[in-house]
């Protein structure tokens, strides 16, 4: 019996998970991670580090972060306090979807995740004060292959729930996709395919 239900998003393997709960009188149980049910979308790697951040302050904002092949990164996504509005770019180069992006509420209230691909640069916008994050990633950090795009490029134009109320340096100094150098290594290698 799957222990999760699997919500498809516009951008191909890109997910919302929804845990199912058992409850009973003292509460309830759900399974936070299976491989072998994480398998139904996609996750053929392990899950090799969990990381954690907290943010203070309502509005702050982090992102657009991946890494390069081959130290390209799964990312399951949960919000253990408050809300975020979590946003995910699909930078596939061969994909219908290049360069477009989705983004979806995360609560402690409503329970859901969001499970990243490879192929995607990912960040979060904090709608409530003191908001922690768990994150499941299948690869390990790899500071020669972080790559960043800006967080408010007009390519992409995500929009953001809130006035930005904090982000850190390297995150407002984050290449734009107009930098014809970034663009063209997106459509040339980076997920395969190329666009002619």
């Amino acid at each position: 019996m799957g222990r999760f239900t699997f919500l498809k998003t516009p951008l191909e393997n890109l997910n919302i998970i929804i845990p199912k709960q058992i409850k009973d009188t003292r509460g309830y149980f759900e399974r936070y991670f299976c491989s072998d049910d994480f398998r139904e979308i996609g996750l053929n790697k392990p899950i090799c580090q969990i990381n954690h951040s907290f943010t203070k302050q309502k509005g702050s904002l982090r992102g657009m972060h991946f890494q390069l092949p081959p130290h390209s990164e799964i990312k399951i996504i949960r919000t253990l306090k408050g809300e975020i509005y979590d946003v995910a770019i699909d930078l596939r180069a061969d994909s219908p979807t290049f360069l477009q992006y989705f983004g979806t509420i995360l609560s402690k209230r409503n329970n859901r995740y969001l499970y990243i691909p490879e192929g995607f640069a990912h960040g979060f916008q904090t709608l409530s004060n003191d908001v922690e994050v768990l994150y499941l990633v299948s690869e390990s950090y790899n500071q020669n292959a972080e790559a960043i795009i800006n967080p408010l490029d007009s390519m992409i134009n995500i929009k953001w729930k809130l006035e930005i109320s904090d982000i850190s340096t390297k995150d407002k100094n984050a290449p734009f996709l107009k930098n014809a150098e970034l663009l063209e290594n997106l459509k040339k290698s980076l997920w395969g395919g190329g666009l002619d």
